[in-house]
């Protein structure tokens, strides 16, 4: 199960126009497991992102989607580590320089759409 939902990641990638990608998955066991990698873009900006996700939950685990202009300059980052527990989406929030912000559980299909709005501005 958890399988398939790393092929569906991976089909989530492929169908988004990039330069390259790396994944490296781990299987804890059938229903659990890890993924991480990086997306390249056309623009040679670039995403970094983690996943922990049990199949039988509807949220992550851990997650966290960093992105970087071609410079390795920081543009925004959606994570869920539980350091900032005043917002109301807790632990759920984005990063951008300089400011956080509220934000719920992103899919990895919403933010590669966020970074082709980016891209193509």
């Amino acid at each position: 199960m958890i399988e398939q939902y790393f092929l569906w990641i991976e089909s989530t990638i492929q169908n988004f126009p990039h330069l390259s990608y790396s994944l490296s998955k781990k299987v804890y066991n059938s229903k659990q497991g890890y993924i991480s990698g990086y997306i390249v873009f056309e623009d040679n900006s670039r995403l970094d992102f983690i996943e922990v996700k049990d199949v039988e939950m509807s949220n992550k685990i851990k997650y966290r989607y960093q992105y970087m202009d071609l410079e390795k300059q920081f543009i925004f980052r959606y994570d869920n580590a539980p350091h900032h527990s005043e917002i109301q989406t807790f632990p759920h929030h984005v990063h951008w320089p300089g400011q956080l912000g509220e934000s719920s559980e992103p899919a990895l299909f919403d933010v590669l759409l966020e970074i082709a709005r980016i891209i193509h501005e």
